[in-house]
């Protein structure tokens, strides 16, 4: 008798070896529809599998992530048998799935236009609407090479003879279409019925410049219109919010070929920077950090002590002086051991936490850049804790708190942690990777929240803990990390004094909260569409006379304005007042200031917060106004 162990804890018994389909029929026909695969003692797998001993089995429908994603991988398998019906000249190369959708890159003679992918769409629909099934099987090594080359597939094949020999693949066929693929994928395309394409982008082979350009097209697809809908709506607001129109908009930075991935930062953009820089210095003050700055450029034979050289070479920008090699810092954490290294270190001047605002450069494709979000010099409000063992979590738990507080402070309510595992190409042995791992669990379980595991995701240097916020319109983003290290203390000589006069390696924790503090800026703007809260605003508000008899009082206001911290223009243009409100609105300040004879005659400001009129109060109390506004936002 064969046991299959549901996820509500209940039992059913087959006499016999049974595929995934037939226990979820035994369920329910609702819920032998609705399967898209099973999860076979957490593999997933094919609704055609069979489960032939004791198992327990979850059956994965469209409302489950997992089954999302096989929506998601199957979709892009019908795009390219659409592609292949429409053009049987084009070659297939690799489909994952992405974030909210799906790509496939295609070789072909001629660029796809905007009609090839309706008319591809258009496809995929007749497709689906034939409910052709979806079969896996399974060929060797050499003969699925044998197999593409034989229907001209010249990618897929090469792709094959790179996998090691003896290996047997697994293959997915739908109608007259096969591909290579793990799985699992829907039982049939009839299951899909949501999806839409999106564009067409160029993309190298294999991700290498040096190799030919193919066509990536883009598509996204879901368990139900509503989510479809929904995701399109979203696409439209966050096109709306683009950091890099409203930066041009509001004035507050540009870029440009001669200094790609760098940014020109204008007056209003740099009091946006050093707002949330002041911010975040005196929180970290506070907080027991001391603040460094370590140089720009260092020997490369220092970057090999580090193993940053072997590990991070391709993405650091390089110099030559005096026959010497330099490399240009990509990250700031060596430079701290050698601050920490600069003296005899004590048990007792553990922890010991150093901040720095630093610039790194890395040498990011150019196809990458994108905006302040992807840039090649940047900024990390970076800062490396030196503590022994038995201070992890007790360090882990103060960040933790530092980290949540901040994020509310900038508005952000909603945080998801991930903990990232060993990469394959790492530092260190399983030993110390095993010790670093463990201790970051020991320090979330300390700090009571739930968080997800990413296998393969951690530096190369240690694993860390991954912090990714919620912005306003649902996008998360990921900003925060603190990374447990044994592996760079021991590479560059770190020790202290222990209590018994012996020596010991401190363990160091890289953290930071912003990260890139221009991609943090990135996604502030596109949080807020460029509408800031009081405290971060760039300008706070506009001083507006209604006639040239206001300007001497509107300067006075301004003045005092000023003399408290607020930033503040003053427009005195030969303006009619409507025109000088709806031009002053475009800039989004929080605050327009509007003055005629009442108000100057009272020592009285009129107010209006964006939209609202709040009417006139006496320019002391508008004051105490603004301070209790930024107070409350920043508890």
């Amino acid at each position: 008798m064969l046991n299959i162990t549901l996820p509500d804890g209940s039992v059913r018994q087959f006499e016999a070896p049974v595929s995934v389909y037939d226990v979820a029929a035994s369920i329910g026909t609702g819920l032998a529809k609705a399967a898209l695969a099973g999860k076979v003692n957490g593999k997933l797998v094919d609704t055609s599998y069979v489960i032939s001993e004791d198992a327990a089995l979850s059956i994965i429908t469209g409302k489950d992530a997992d089954g999302l994603d096989i929506i998601r991988h199957s979709t892009a398998h019908l795009m390219a048998y659409a592609v292949k019906e429409l053009f049987p000249e084009a070659q297939v190369t690799i489909g994952p799935t992405i974030e909210d959708g799906f790509y496939y890159d295609f070789a072909y003679k001629r660029p796809f236009t905007p009609e090839d992918l309706a008319a591809i769409e258009s496809k995929m629909n007749e497709l689906a609407r034939k409910d052709i099934p979806v079969e896996r099987y399974e060929l060797s090594r050499d003969d699925a090479v044998a197999y593409f080359k034989s229907i001209g597939e010249d990618y897929k094949a090469e792709i094959i003879e790179s996998i090691p020999q003896g290996e047997v693949l697994s293959l997915y066929r739908e109608g007259e279409f096969t591909d290579l693929c793990r799985g699992p994928h829907v039982p049939s395309t009839g299951k899909l019925k949501v999806f839409k394409l999106m564009k067409v982008a160029g993309a190298y082979w294999r991700g290498d410049s040096n190799n030919e350009m193919l066509q990536r097209i883009y598509g996204t697809a879901w368990a139900n219109k509503e989510d479809l809908k929904a995701y399109l709506t979203r696409l439209e607001e966050a096109e709306k919010r683009d950091h890099r129109k409203l930066g041009k908009q509001l004035d507050l930075f540009h870029l440009q070929d001669e200094a790609p991935g760098m940014v020109f930062w204008h007056p209003r953009g740099w009091a946006l920077w050093q707002t949330i820089e002041q911010h975040m210095r005196k929180e970290l003050d506070t907080a027991g950090y001391q603040e460094v700055k370590t140089p720009q450029i260092m020997d490369k034979t220092f970057w090999e002590k580090s193993g940053h050289w072997q590990n991070y070479k391709d993405n650091m920008f390089t110099t030559q002086s005096e026959k010497r090699e330099y490399a240009v810092k990509p990250m700031n954490c060596p430079g701290h051991v050698q601050i920490f290294n600069h003296g005899l270190r004590s048990y007792r001047d553990l922890p010991m936490r150093l901040a720095e605002f630093g610039s790194c450069h890395r040498n990011e494709p150019s196809g990458a850049l994108h905006g302040l979000m992807r840039v090649r010099g940047f900024v990390q409000d970076d800062a490396h804790i030196f503590c022994t063992e038995a201070q992890i979590t007790q360090e882990a738990q103060a960040f933790n708190r530092l980290v949540m507080k901040i994020y509310k402070q900038f508005g952000f309510e909603q945080v998801d942690v991930k903990l990232s595992l060993r990469p394959e190409q790492r530092a260190g042995s399983d030993e110390i990777w095993d010790k670093a791992e463990q201790g970051l669990r020991d320090a979330l379980t300390a700090c009571g929240i739930e968080w997800e595991e990413l296998p393969g995701e951690g530096a190369f240097y240690g694993p860390k803990v991954e912090y990714h916020i919620k912005d306003a319109i649902g996008r998360s983003w990921q900003c925060g990390t603190i990374q447990l290290d044994f592996v760079l203390p021991e590479r560059l000589n770190a020790e202290y004094v222990t209590e018994d006069n012996g020596r010991a390696r401190p363990v160091m924790l890289h953290r930071a909260i912003c990260g890139s503090l221009e991609r943090f800026i990135g996604i502030l703007i596109e949080n807020y569409a460029g509408s800031f809260p009081l405290w971060l605003a760039p300008v706070q508000m506009v001083v507006m006379n209604i006639t040239e008899k206001q300007a001497d009082y509107c300067r006075s206001v301004v003045e005092k304005l000023r003399a408290e911290g607020f930033r503040v223009e003053l427009d005195l243009r030969n303006e009619k007042i409507g025109y000088k409100i709806r031009d002053n609105s475009q800039y989004r300040y929080p605050y327009q200031i509007v003055v005629g004879e009442s108000e100057k005659e009272n020592n009285q400001v009129a107010v209006r917060r964006k939209a609202e009129d709040l009417g006139a109060m006496g320019v002391d109390d508008f004051i105490a106004h603004l301070k209790q506004e930024i107070a409350l936002a920043l508890v």
